[in-house]
């Protein structure tokens, strides 16, 4: 089930995928988006993603409360969607530069596509993959668009229904996509730990038939972390130099020394996880010695019987198992011991 993009693998064997999604951290200075792309390098984020859309792609001009934002807590409130998308959106001219220099980082460079105008720029610019955002996870001609191109597909499934998903994953499958995977995700910025609900993790896996990773809104590496133990094979975080900076996304961004930390906490977690096994590791076989066993307390002449005084059960472990001590209790020693000889199985006879 392992899928291959350019040099790197993705699946249940390899360290999990970790992706830096720009989004609209770049403040509308290219400069400050290159400046983002090689700090996720260095932080050691496996791709960058951006988004392709225009603020006229996206939505309508008009000056309609369907196209305000008025949800009381959203990070937007009051924001017109084209004046939103307008600020955030980044310019097209700047996604080959982008491009370019992750790869030169040796980073894996993808997109969001937006609508179909999108996805043909990005077939121009060669992209190894494409990214579906929640909002757009029902959006059945654009995914079959994406889906034609026959690359693989990273869907994020905030707020799809079971029903939502299984004809999203039915749709991409039989328009040409092979390699499908699903984010679980959580559609509120910042979303909240007990939101997140990562249990779903292993359940859409085995519902779906694909590799499931998670679009993490939260705040630190804690939701990610758990994920991985879970079986997430990719994580995607929003990621920006510094959150004072500022921006649309900012407030739910990662910084540089967080994203280093995502990056080797989710390893760790991937490690951790192994196989089932029972007794000693190879590692631990060496630990053994530090185990408790009966040794003699006291000397012991032949003749005299084993006591509570004479024999303890104590560190290290080169002696008969403690379970073997009620067992010599009042038996009689038939050779005389040193203080701090182990008991032998011959003691016991």
């Amino acid at each position: 089930m392992t899928i291959k993009v350019e040099q790197y693998e993705i699946g249940f064997d390899q360290r999990p995928f970790i992706i830096a999604e720009m989004s609209g951290n770049h403040n509308q200075s290219l400069e400050r988006a290159l400046e983002i792309v090689e700090a996720a390098a260095k932080s050691g984020a496996h791709a960058l993603k951006i988004q392709t859309y225009t603020a006229d792609t996206l939505t309508l001009n008009v000056e309609r409360d369907d196209f305000l934002i008025k949800d009381e807590e959203s990070l937007w409130k009051s924001r017109k969607l084209h004046d939103l998308y307008n600020e955030a959106y980044t310019p097209w001219e700047w996604h080959e530069p982008i491009f370019n220099r992750a790869k030169e980082l040796g980073m894996l460079a993808f997109s969001t596509p937006f609508d179909d105008s999108a996805v043909d720029f990005l077939e121009t610019l060669d992209v190894p993959l494409y990214k579906i955002a929640s909002f757009e996870n029902t959006d059945l001609p654009l995914i079959k668009k994406v889906a034609a191109t026959g690359k693989p597909m990273i869907v994020s499934t905030g707020m799809a229904n079971a029903a939502e998903l299984d004809e999203l994953v039915r749709t991409a499958k039989e328009n040409g996509c092979k390699d499908l995977i699903l984010l679980k995700c959580t559609s509120t910025y910042p979303a909240t730990p007990e939101n997140t609900n990562i249990a779903t993790i292993p359940h859409m896996r085995e519902l779906f038939d694909v590799q499931v990773g998670l679009s993490d809104h939260t705040m630190g590496t804690g939701v990610a972390v758990a994920a991985v133990a879970l079986g997430a094979t990719v994580i995607e975080k929003h990621f920006t130099l510094s959150r004072a900076d500022g921006g649309v996304d900012a407030a739910f961004s990662m910084e540089p020394a967080e994203m280093k930390a995502l990056v080797e906490e989710t390893e760790r977690a991937w490690q951790a996880i192994g196989k089932v096994t029972y007794g000693p590791t190879e590692k631990e076989k060496a630990s053994l010695k530090f185990r408790r066993s009966i040794y003699v307390a006291k000397d012991i002449q032949a003749g005299e019987s084993f006591t509570e005084e004479n024999i303890r059960i104590v560190r290290p472990g080169y002696g008969l198992e403690p379970k073997y001590y009620p067992n010599l209790i009042g038996k009689v020693a038939k050779k005389s011991y040193t203080m701090g000889t182990p008991i032998t199985f011959d003691d016991l006879i």
